[in-house]
């Protein structure tokens, strides 16, 4: 079922969005090298129940996970890309992080993520991806708009990602949000302009290019959570929510302020 929002409750997700934003940009200031992935989870945690919000994780259990995901962030390291279970480890200079994160605040979910290097040594690959990814996110929303095609926003993001050489995994990919996080219609990471759903003003899209460097294989990790590139390269993922306007599309999982 595909959930058109009204007004009042697009209204609500600005603050939605905005949590959301905010946390990760706290998070991503926090997180050094030696951060634990647990400690994360605590902080995202503290926050989320601060504000008076609900994590859309702890006691979700979809039938791709083992049981419900117990945490409040997804926490993916490396060649981890989705899901990424919070677990007992310290990041290390380099580390390629990224972070998943969806909130639910006055009744609408909000859903975002981004990936970031730990430490200074930044290597040209882990830049490149994440630059690719943030590069397709804004193209998707560029091409967003009432009576686009949902095939528009997949074949503009895949042409960004395949452009750059990198393989695409169309099994998981953006998703209509609202009253709950993960919602029809599915957004592929490549398609066929023209084709699919046409987006009408109420709409709720999370648009979320990721990357992996030499595969488009994932496998799941021991945790039943984690996925991972299947060659064992490095990953990256970017993650917006959007709603469609009358006129075009507005970015509501920006920090506040912006």
């Amino acid at each position: 079922m595909i959930e058109i929002l009204s007004p009042a409750q697009v209204a609500r997700a600005r603050d939605t969005g905005a949590l959301v934003a905010d946390v990760l940009q706290s998070l991503r200031e926090r997180a050094t090298v030696g951060t634990n992935l647990l400690e994360i989870d605590t902080w995202a945690k503290e926050i989320i129940l601060g504000a008076g919000a609900t994590s859309c994780y702890v006691d979700y259990a979809p039938s791709f996970g083992r049981g419900p995901f117990g945490h409040y962030i997804c926490t993916s390291v490396n060649d981890g890309v989705l899901h990424g279970l919070p677990h007992d480890y310290a990041l290390a200079d380099g580390d390629l992080l990224s972070l998943d994160l969806a909130v639910v605040l006055g009744g609408v979910a909000a859903d975002s993520a981004i990936s970031f290097v730990v430490g200074e040594s930044r290597s040209a690959e882990s830049v490149r991806l994440i630059e690719t990814t943030e590069k397709a996110l804004a193209t998707a929303i560029a091409t967003a708009g009432p009576g686009v095609k949902l095939g528009d926003i997949s074949a503009a993001i895949g042409a960004v990602l395949t452009g750059a050489g990198y393989p695409v995994n169309t099994e998981f990919g953006g998703h209509g949000i609202g009253s709950t996080m993960h919602q029809d219609p599915h957004v592929p990471n490549a398609g066929r302009a023209g084709r699919g759903y046409k987006l009408r003003p109420g709409l709720m899209l999370a648009l979320e290019p990721w990357v992996m460097v030499d595969t488009d294989e994932l496998v799941t990790d021991d945790d039943g959570w984690t996925l991972r590139s299947a060659t064992g390269c490095r990953t990256a993922h970017s993650e917006h929510t959007v709603a469609i306007t009358e006129d075009g599309v507005e970015v509501l999982t920006l920090p506040s302020g912006r």
